[in-house]
C-alpha cells in the first residue's frame, strides 16, 4: 500500500492520482509556489544548489525536476565554475514523470546544459554508477514507494556521488508547527482554489506533507538505501529540510 494524502491506496493508483494532480497544476505551479511560500522557496532552492556545488563536466540528475527551477540554478552555477576552471559543460538531466510539467518548464526557456525527459524516479533509464550528483526537490513524497526511489538514486550514482533531497518536513518546535499547520490546511487549499481553480490538488499536497516521514526517519531510509555520512539541514524551523548523503 501507498499513501495519497490521508488516504491509503494501492501503489499504482497513487501513481495515477499524483499524475493527475500535477497535470492539473502544471500551468500555475510556479506561481502557486511563490504565493504559498511567500517566495521563501527560492532561498531554500538556492541553498540546496549551492550545497550540491555542480562542477564542469559532471552529470547531474534533477529528478522530479518539473518546470526546471533547480536545473536552471545548477546550470548557472556549473557555467560559472567552468568559467573559473575550464573544462566541459556540465550535463543536467531533468527527469519528471509528468509530461505537462516538462512542457510547462520548456515553455519558460532552457539552458544549454539542460536536457528534459519523462521518466520514473523508481525505475530510471540510467546505467549503474554513472551519475555524479542527484537531487530531488519537493518530489520524493509523491512517488509510490519512497524507499524504492532512494534505492534507485543510490544505484545510478558513482561511488562518492552526492545525493540531495529538498522536501517539506516537520517543524522542530510546537509554535512553528501549530502556526504552519493552520496555514497549510486552511490557507493553501483556499489559495489553490482562488489562483489555480483547484482546491483538491492543493489539499492533497498539504496532506502529503503531513504524512511524509520526519527528518530522522527519512535519514534512516537513506541509510538503508546505502548512503553514507547522511545528514540534513532544517530550513525555516523545519518546515523544509535538505537531506544529503554520499554513495
Amino acid at each position: 500500500m501507498s499513501t495519497f494524502g490521508f488516504r491509503d491506496v494501492e501503489a499504482r493508483e497513487k501513481v495515477n492520482l499524483v499524475h493527475g494532480v500535477f497535470k492539473n497544476v502544471a500551468a500555475k505551479y510556479d506561481l502557486m509556489n511563490d504565493v504559498m511560500s511567500v517566495g521563501v522557496h527560492h532561498l531554500w532552492k538556492d541553498a540546496a544548489c549551492a550545497k550540491l556545488n555542480p562542477q564542469p563536466g559532471e552529470v547531474i540528475i534533477d529528478c522530479a525536476g518539473g518546470t526546471g527551477d533547480i536545473a536552471r540554478r545548477l546550470s548557472k552555477l556549473a557555467r560559472a565554475a567552468k568559467a573559473r576552471r575550464g573544462g566541459k559543460d556540465a550535463e543536467i538531466r531533468i527527469i519528471d514523470y509528468n509530461q505537462a510539467m516538462i512542457e510547462a518548464g520548456i515553455q519558460k526557456g532552457s539552458e544549454p546544459e539542460i536536457t528534459w525527459s519523462v521518466g520514473d524516479a523508481m525505475n530510471l533509464a540510467i546505467a549503474d554508477n554513472s551519475v555524479d550528483a542527484y537531487i530531488i526537490s519537493f518530489g520524493i513524497r509523491n512517488v509510490a514507494d519512497v524507499q524504492v526511489a532512494l534505492n534507485e538514486a543510490k544505484r545510478v550514482l558513482k561511488p562518492g556521488g552526492r545525493f540531495f533531497c529538498l522536501e517539506f518536513s516537520h517543524p522542530t518546535t510546537g509554535l512553528v508547527e501549530s502556526g504552519y499547520e493552520f496555514y497549510a490546511f486552511n490557507v493553501i487549499p483556499f489559495m489553490g482554489q482562488m489562483i489555480a481553480n483547484d482546491r483538491d490538488s492543493y489539499q492533497y499536497l498539504v496532506e502529503s506533507i503531513k504524512r511524509f516521514p520526519d527528518q530522522e526517519t527519512f535519514r534512516g531510509m537513506m541509510d538503508k538505501a546505502g548512503f553514507r555520512r547522511t545528514g540534513y539541514t532544517n530550513f525555516t524551523g523545519g518546515v523544509c529540510a535538505l537531506h544529503y548523503g554520499w554513495a
